[in-house]
């Protein structure tokens, strides 16, 4: 019996990066998953047929997070293709790096729209699903937001996204606080440095390949390693946990403290 046998997961951007460790880790756990993408399509269907290849259903769906009526829709094509939806987790994100002084509006508006309005469109949307199924006699729900260690560091450069990342932590406190008569968890979970596509088209394959050598633990974080955090807070495992924020950045937070005399 694997844990999430017989439920029913939806993970937003999950062609690839983090998205895509969260969906295959799920699936490894027994869960059927929603694909949720809006511009790599071949590479969602990659991540379906991995998850079929595990055993389990998977439905690839397009659709932009910032677009309030597109997450409505998906979410409506979700449960009519599987019946019900058991896990949301909003993890799509986007971001540029500038020093604030020379950001473009039009670049970080994108930041905002998708990392901070796509997320709190996902979690409404994905909350009022899970209050319709647990007033229908479905047992609640998990909704999990996949956040940064740039909620807790104001890295520069990053304004922004730090924003967006310290607003979203907050709104799954306020949510876990509203759904706990539901029994319907909400927690956050802060990643540090992820070795990802997404990275290594900002930062470049050198820089991404030396990260090992800043990070604490020794090497630069996996997307499964969030996978496999998710699927604990998507378990029964953490039933009794919501409202809560696991860092899981391989002690990049302690970092200055790791390399004090």
């Amino acid at each position: 019996m694997k844990r999430l046998d017989g439920k029913v997961a939806l993970i937003t951007g999950a062609s690839r990066g983090i998205g895509r460790g969260i969906a295959l880790c799920l699936a490894e756990e027994g869960a059927d998953i929603v694909v949720n993408y809006r511009s790599h399509p071949d590479e969602a269907e990659q991540v379906a047929q991995a998850v079929q290849r595990l055993g389990h259903r998977a439905l690839t769906c397009q659709a932009d997070v910032s677009d309030r009526q597109a997450v409505s829709a998906m979410m409506a094509t979700a449960v009519e293709h599987f019946g019900h939806v058991d896990v949301i987790v909003a993890n799509a994100a986007s971001q540029k790096h500038a020093p604030l002084i020379e950001a473009k509006w039009e670049d970080d508006r994108r930041t905002f729209d998708v990392t901070m309005f796509g997320v709190y469109h996902t979690c409404q949307a994905g909350a009022q699903q899970l209050v319709r199924q647990v007033t229908s006699g479905h047992p609640g729900g998990k909704i999990v937001i996949i956040s940064s260690l740039h909620n807790e560091i104001p890295f520069a450069t990053y304004a922004a996204y730090n924003m967006c990342k310290a607003a979203v932590n907050h709104l799954g406190r306020t949510l876990a606080a509203e759904l706990i008569r539901y029994h319907i968890n909400v927690n956050m979970i802060n990643p540090g440095w992820i070795d990802t596509p997404g990275e290594r088209e900002i930062f470049g394959d050198a820089i991404i390949d030396a990260g090992a050598a800043r990070c604490p633990w020794g090497r630069m974080g996996r997307s499964e390693d969030i996978g496999k955090a998710v699927a604990y807070l998507a378990s029964e495992d953490a039933d009794y946990v919501t409202g809560a924020t696991l860092l899981v950045d391989g002690g990049m937070k302690l970092a200055s403290s790791v390399l004090s005399p």
